[in-house]
């Protein structure tokens, strides 16, 4: 009786085992069903006129065909050749009266856009506008009652929870695959302003521009870029969450145009060392390296070394958030600013400015001669400014860094860079001259860490030298 107990129990078990599994499966077919219909297909046609420029030297279906595109999209200098090009992407439908995102990308130097809908009818779009920096681009067809995406909350999203991709890979329309977020406020190298949701969804050449949903059929971002190294897809996809979107198509579809905030500074990832230095708690905000001359940072009373925390109430746990919130912030509005400055915070109001064209700050490094000089504590081979060079600068200290040896040579600083002042647990004591320099390193215990102030050309920098020898 036992043993028939135990196998009743252990089959129940098995079969509620089972039903539990197929509760937690995921069914795309409804979503698929529904929301296939907001997805539309866009291809873009480009006539290269310059003579003088080769196109694209890939076949349209070629998975390196969008990559070439994306950063060659004038073709190859100095090849005689005149021609069409021809692309392909997704888009999703956002109100009935036919507006459509899409990326930048996509669309980017058409001189023809053509839209194909859900129910195989074709539209001649035009450009309402678009955004290179944010990767979006708002386009409309002349079409009215049309089914229009629901949008959801990327903030919501979890990581680990199942998402949808539709959209055309290599012209295969409303295809749709699967996969789960694996990362979320991703950032990506020149990409400051997009916090990207990572995921594994398959997308390839043609997804561009598509929508990716969560379990509720929500669009939740914009399918954008993928990692690969053979123009295929790899295991890691980036999409533009949705919020960002409707920001910049709200933006184009008013003004043809993105404005965008800015405070004018540079600044610099918060590490575990250089926390220690400044004597935050742990890792956390944007370091100040500079303040722009005239500038919105400099008008509010910000200066180098300031830790922003805080942006219009939001918290900066990276240096990566600080770009995205203020760029996100109207040109003219008026927000607080909470610093950590010498070991205590400070709050200040700022006016933020607007963005016009990128600024490039100048790297100059300058060559000095290897001294004999015995090397510091840090092995540092340091000499001290003269009048006239303090006077050129603008600087009323400051060491210059003539040679560097042992451990530090692996370090980030440089010959020609110049020691402003050496911070520790939130003091900061500008340097003056090579005797006080010393002192100053004297009072650090064996292995202790360090973290110098250093200018080098136009910019500053905060930089921590691991493990002081006696």
């Amino acid at each position: 009786m036992m043993r028939i107990f135990s196998f009743a129990a252990l089959l129940f078990l098995a079969f509620s085992v089972q039903a539990q599994a197929g509760r937690v499966l995921p069914d795309f077919t409804e979503l698929a069903e529904r929301q296939g219909q907001v997805v539309v297909n866009i291809s873009t046609t480009q006539i290269l006129r310059n003579r003088s420029t080769q196109a694209f030297p890939f076949d349209e279906n070629d998975p390196m065909a969008e990559l070439f595109r994306r950063f060659m999209p004038r073709g190859i200098p100095g090849i005689p050749r005149e021609s069409e090009s021809r692309s392909l992407g997704s888009g999703f439908i956002v109100s009935q009266d036919g507006y459509i995102l899409t990326n930048a990308h996509v669309v980017d130097g058409a001189d023809e856009v053509t839209v194909r809908l859900n129910d195989k009818r074709e539209f001649r779009a035009r450009i309402i506008g678009s955004d290179r920096r944010t990767d979006v681009a708002l386009i409309k067809i002349e079409a009215t009652g049309l089914p229009v995406a629901r949008l959801g909350d990327p903030s919501r999203l979890r990581v680990g929870e199942w998402v949808v991709a539709i959209g055309s890979p290599f012209g295969f329309e409303n295809s749709v695959t699967a996969g789960i977020v694996s990362a979320k406020g991703r950032s990506l190298p020149q990409e400051n302003y997009v916090p990207f949701i990572q995921t594994d969804v398959a997308i390839n050449p043609g997804n561009s521009g598509g929508p990716l949903f969560n379990m509720n059929g929500e669009v939740v971002g914009i399918n954008s870029q993928i990692y690969s190294r053979s123009g295929g897809y790899m295991g890691l996809s980036f999409a533009i969450p949705i919020d960002v979107a409707m920001d910049i198509q709200s933006q184009l579809r008013t003004s043809g145009k993105v404005s965008r905030g800015r405070m004018g500074v540079v600044i610099q990832e918060v590490t575990r060392e250089l926390a220690e230095s400044f004597g935050l708690e742990r890792p956390m905000g944007a370091i100040v390296n500079s303040v722009e001359k005239g500038g919105p940072a400099e008008a509010a009373g910000i200066e180098p070394g300031d830790v922003i925390l805080r942006f219009d109430g939001k918290v900066i746990q990276n240096s990566a958030d600080l770009p995205r919130i203020v760029a996100g912030t109207r040109p003219g509005t008026r927000v607080g600013v909470q610093l950590w400055r010498k070991g205590n915070h400070k709050e200040v109001s700022l006016t933020v400015g607007e963005v016009s064209e990128e600024r490039a700050l100048p790297l100059r490094q300058g060559k000095a001669p290897r001294s004999e000089q015995q090397a510091s504590r840090l092995g540092l081979v340091v000499s001290e400014l003269s009048p006239e060079q303090r006077r050129q600068l603008g600087i009323s200290g400051g060491l210059l860094v003539e040679d560097l040896r042992g451990n530090v040579a692996r370090a980030d600083l440089r010959p020609g860079d110049i020691i402003l002042a050496l911070i520790n647990r939130g003091v900061t004591t500008e340097v003056r001259s090579v005797d006080q320099f010393n002192r100053l390193l004297s009072q650090f215990g064996r292995g202790a860490n360090v973290t110098l102030l250093v200018r080098r050309g136009d910019m500053q920098t905060f930089i921590t030298i691991k493990g002081i020898s006696d």
